[in-house]
C-alpha cells in the first residue's frame, strides 16, 4: 500500500502528458464557375427518343426507353395540311401528357398544343392530332 499512492501518481502524470493533437486543417478544393455573360452547360442532357433507323449511338449515349419513369419526349408540331389523323389518347390524371395512337404504351407530352393540332409523333415519326 505505501508505494499505490506514488504509482498512481505517476500513472496520471504519464496520463496528462500525451495531449492528442488536433487534427490537421483540411484544404478545400475553391468552386470553379463559368466565366461571366457565359451559359451553362445543359445538365442533364436532353433525351433523344428510340429510333430504329438512325445511327447506332455508344454505350455511353444510349438511353433507355421506359413507359412508366422519367420525362416524356416533346412533340414538334408540323406544318403539313390536315388529313385523317388518328387523335392521341389522353393519359387520366396526366393532362398535358397523352398516349401514342401508333406507339401503345408510349407518352408524348403535348403540353402548349391546343385541341386538334397535329403533332409529330417522336417514336414513329407520324402525325397524329392532340385530343
Amino acid at each position: 500500500m505505501k508505494y499505490a499512492l506514488p504509482l498512481l501518481a505517476a500513472l496520471f502524470v504519464s496520463a496528462c502528458d500525451s495531449v492528442d493533437q488536433p487534427p490537421q486543417q483540411v484544404r478545400h478544393r475553391v468552386a470553379k464557375y463559368p466565366p461571366e455573360g457565359q451559359p451553362p452547360p445543359p445538365y442533364p442532357p436532353q433525351q433523344q427518343p428510340f429510333n430504329p433507323n438512325g445511327q447506332p449511338q455508344t454505350e455511353s449515349t444510349t438511353s433507355t426507353t421506359t413507359t412508366e419513369a422519367g420525362p416524356a419526349p416533346t412533340a414538334a408540331a408540323t406544318t403539313k395540311s390536315k388529313g385523317d389523323y388518328p387523335y392521341g389518347i389522353p393519359v387520366p390524371g396526366k393532362p398535358h401528357l397523352v398516349e401514342s395512337p401508333y406507339s401503345p404504351g408510349k407518352f408524348v407530352d403535348v403540353e402548349g398544343f391546343g385541341p386538334g393540332q397535329e403533332v409529330k409523333d417522336p417514336y414513329t415519326g407520324k402525325i397524329f392530332l392532340v385530343p
